[in-house]
């Protein structure tokens, strides 16, 4: 082996790969087991961003690697329901290559402050449009602030550190400045009496035609038991009807009529002009009003590539399946008097959704994480809403398949 292939596979390299991988992704598997410690959460997450500035290209294409399978091995469990599940290893291989070949190309220079630059601009570049990746997330649970300015600072005093460390100590007290020290924007809780049932429907289970009709039972029985509790709102996960309800008249007669007694919240599919939707239904006093998905999922629900490169990709993975058609704009409902901006499962995690809020300050997202359950997915998505909770001051009420609902507020 030559020197210079000695230098790449040096053992030194992967342990220093290893550590800077487990200092950037501790705060999603603490989580995970319920272990959310933000003095813990703070210190791993400036080791992280030392090392990240410090390590040599060689060491952070293992960290790279290492965080592309810490973060996202879960990606791959979709394509078991596509029949696709002997391109499991080779998905999580290509991840965890590509994330090595980003933080290798961040270091490529070997100057700092270029380093520093490439890695504060880092969670503005997205992977084949996937947008999870966003390095301040380690700091959302703790004693900094997950901002781009207080990531800006923290890159700031690292960078400083590494530099001047033997000639000014006292360098670290500009952490103060990206302390979360607290937002004075209240926002007020709704008086309104709203219900999300848990929900643990299996996705190999959700579309067999045997199953449908005691899927779409069960959520006409929880509709009636939250009439019977004297709730207001009932918010039923992404898809929680498996069918194109639009289509279904009797269903939509059924829901139209329980509508005059309580708000409906709940997703299905939807078909129009020859397209298929993924959408949130709002039934409310015998009328409805539709939410269709403005992002869709890179690879998921669409292919994010030239029209001739996605029918080629569909036509070979996907059965010549169509990619879904989706809004040209997000939906906002109007609930009870109150405005609330409608995401659909990875909207929810995406940047776009909460742009022209325009004073809106709540927000009712819809998942189905059953494609990915067990995993990590649900604990990184449910950080991802904390982040763009506090940065767009928003409630979140988040309904889920596959893992517990909650409400994030700012």
């Amino acid at each position: 082996m030559s020197i210079r292939k000695r230098d790449y596979f040096n053992k030194i390299h992967i342990i220093k790969g290893l550590i800077l991988a487990f200092c950037m992704s501790a705060f999603i598997y603490l989580a995970y087991f319920n272990i959310e410690y933000k003095l813990l959460n703070s210190i791993l997450g400036i080791f992280a961003i030392y090392f990240l500035l410090s390590f040599k290209k060689q060491s952070l294409f293992y960290a790279g690697f290492f965080v592309g399978l810490l973060w996202f091995y879960w990606l791959s469990f979709s394509l078991v329901y596509y029949d696709l599940a002997y391109l499991m290893p080779l998905l999580i291989l290509f991840l965890a290559f590509a994330y090595g070949l980003i933080f290798y190309l961040i270091a490529v220079f070997d100057n700092i402050f270029l380093k520093a630059l490439l890695v504060f601009l880092l969670s503005y570049f997205h992977l084949l449009g996937f947008n999870w990746f966003i390095p301040e997330l380690i700091f959302v649970d703790s004693y900094f602030s997950s901002s781009k300015l207080s990531f800006g600072i923290i890159l700031l005093t690292c960078l400083l550190a590494i530099k001047y460390k033997k000639t000014n100590p006292y360098i670290f007290i500009l952490l103060y400045f990206s302390l979360n020290i607290g937002s004075n924007i209240k926002i007020q809780d709704i008086n309104i009496k709203i219900t999300m049932p848990e929900f643990e429907i299996k996705q190999n289970e959700k579309w067999i035609k045997t199953n449908k009709i005691n899927l779409i039972n069960k959520n006409i029985e929880l509709i009636n038991t939250a009439i019977k509790n004297k709730f207001e709102v009932i918010i039923l996960p992404e898809t929680t009807f498996p069918v194109l309800l639009n289509k279904n008249i009797k269903l939509m007669n059924v829901l139209l009529e329980k509508s005059k007694q309580i708000d409906i919240i709940a997703g299905a599919l939807y078909y129009e002009n020859e397209q298929y939707y993924n959408v949130t239904f709002h039934f409310s006093q015998n009328s409805y009003k539709i939410a269709k998905k403005y992002i869709l999922v890179p690879f998921g629900e669409e292919i994010p590539l030239p029209s001739f490169f996605t029918k080629i990709i569909n036509d070979i993975f996907y059965k010549g399946a169509k990619d879904y058609a989706k809004a040209n704009k997000p939906t906002n409902l109007n609930i009870k008097g109150i405005k609330f901006r409608n995401a659909i499962c990875y909207e929810a995690s995406s940047e776009g959704i909460y742009k022209n809020l325009k004073g809106i300050k709540y927000m009712i997202a819809t998942s189905n994480n059953a494609w990915f359950t067990p995993s990590i997915e649900p604990v990184l998505q449910k950080i991802l809403l904390k982040h763009y909770s506090k940065k767009y001051n928003i409630t979140i009420y988040h309904s889920i398949n596959g893992s517990a609902n909650y409400i994030i507020k700012p």
